[in-house]
């Protein structure tokens, strides 16, 4: 695997986890590194097991220069648009960093409005250290949100699909409707809602 780039100055990268599922907020991150503390085995959370993953957010909140998870709730998600609640949690999460930044780099094809020079690259979690940080940062928070939204709602199944669209989320929400948890706005939801 090539070596993930690591851009000079403060730079933060951004990153989201949770814009696919049908349930629970997305979650945004932003982080600073050290680049006199660098983090061996970053890379896109998605290709890391849940172990590492969990293991790199601890290293991540150590070395890092700052960092900051945010997040857009289920309401924002109905209101705005799953879209437009991305861009919002992700301008919350760098608004929130300690260190103020000079510039950002984002996951994806397209940036929030921030109060600093931004640019998106596409696949960045696979490419800039510090997207990469921030993926890891967001999936593990997420996940986590999900697993406390499971102990209430444990119908649902959040512990093994995290809110995502599978056979078996499918098969729950047609025996047990939505919960307040659910993006309404979301078609398989919204379907749901009008059968009920």
């Amino acid at each position: 695997m090539p070596a993930l780039i690591v851009p000079e100055g403060l730079v933060c990268g951004v990153d989201e986890a949770g814009r696919g599922p049908l349930a629970g907020p997305v979650v945004a991150a932003a982080v600073i590194l050290d680049p006199s503390r660098p983090i061996d085995g970053l890379n896109d959370s998605k290709k890391l097991s849940e172990k590492k993953r969990a293991a790199l957010a601890v290293d991540i909140r150590e070395k890092a220069l700052a960092w900051c998870v945010a997040e857009a709730s289920v309401e924002e998600i109905d209101t705005l648009n799953i879209l437009h609640a991305t861009m919002l949690a992700m301008t919350r999460a760098v608004a929130g960093l300690q260190v103020s930044p000079e510039r950002a780099m984002v996951d994806g094809n397209r940036c929030p409005k921030l109060a600093i020079p931004a640019e998106a690259v596409v696949k960045g979690d696979g490419k800039i250290a510090s997207i990469a940080a921030a993926s890891i940062l967001a999936k593990t928070v997420r996940d986590s949100g999900m697993l406390e939204l499971h102990r209430t709602y444990p119908q649902y199944g959040f512990d093994r699909h995290m809110g995502y669209p599978t056979a078996a989320h499918f098969a729950a929400l047609e025996t047990h409707g939505a919960s307040p948890v659910h993006r309404k706005s979301f078609g398989p939801v919204a379907r749901q809602l009008s059968l009920l």
